[in-house]
């Protein structure tokens, strides 16, 4: 079990900057853990290894130039599977949307990717965001981190179950009626809902215009 995937963003930063770790390294960390436990857990419905390690790159070499755009850079993150990203599969959890392919990143997709994060891949959800449980029949439901009997909660169940098993530093989910909150509880980590629209929903599948947010877990 890679050290490398239990730092924090400030942690990863720090040792960015200074020269003792590096980016892809990092990177490859995650990837590698995403590969043994992805199929079985369920989280990640689309694993984006060489986005990723593409990303990771670009940083190191930018680390190196001396231009840094910010805490993100370098930071290994996820993106829940309702967020657009162009040129990659946006399923909404749905298999008749398995085949549907963005021609332009939402917003948070591209301020996150112009923040310097590397993007691991799209995550798990409950189909079209609807429910609180993280069940999802098409995709298979991620087992709770730390009772696996039990549910992982949603509908943000991928993106708390990435962070939870450090397959993700971060990872981008929306709540409408607390789909980051509960699966934050139940998998024990920690989300933010923020006001509605302080992040841009542009881009993003709704499920309620007057109630979704986007925030991290």
């Amino acid at each position: 079990m890679s050290e490398l995937r239990f730092k924090s963003v400030g942690e990863l930063g720090r040792l960015y900057r200074s020269g003792e770790l590096s980016p892809v390294e990092v990177t490859r960390a995650h990837l590698d853990e995403i590969a043994a436990q992805n199929g079985t857990t369920h989280d990640y419905i689309t694993v984006t290894g060489e986005r990723a390690l593409a990303d990771a790159s670009a940083a190191e070499v930018a680390f190196r130039a001396g231009d840094d755009v910010g805490p993100l850079q370098g930071i290994p993150i996820a993106l829940k599977d309702l967020v657009d990203t162009a040129g990659i599969a946006t399923t909404a959890g749905t298999k008749i949307w398995k085949d549907r392919v963005p021609d332009e990143d939402a917003t948070v997709a591209r301020r996150l990717a112009s923040a310097g994060s590397v993007l691991l891949g799209k995550t798990n959800l409950v189909e079209f965001a609807f429910g609180p449980y993280g069940l999802n029949p098409h995709y298979g439901t991620p087992p709770n981190p730390w009772r696996p009997e039990h549910v992982p909660g949603g509908s943000s169940c991928g993106s708390a179950g990435v962070v939870a098993r450090r397959c993700a530093v971060v990872a981008m989910g929306t709540d409408t009626g607390g789909s980051i909150r509960v699966p934050a509880s139940f998998c024990g980590i920690v989300g933010l809902k923020p006001t509605i629209q302080r992040v841009s929903r542009a881009g993003v599948v709704p499920l309620s215009w007057t109630l979704d947010s986007v925030g991290p877990l």
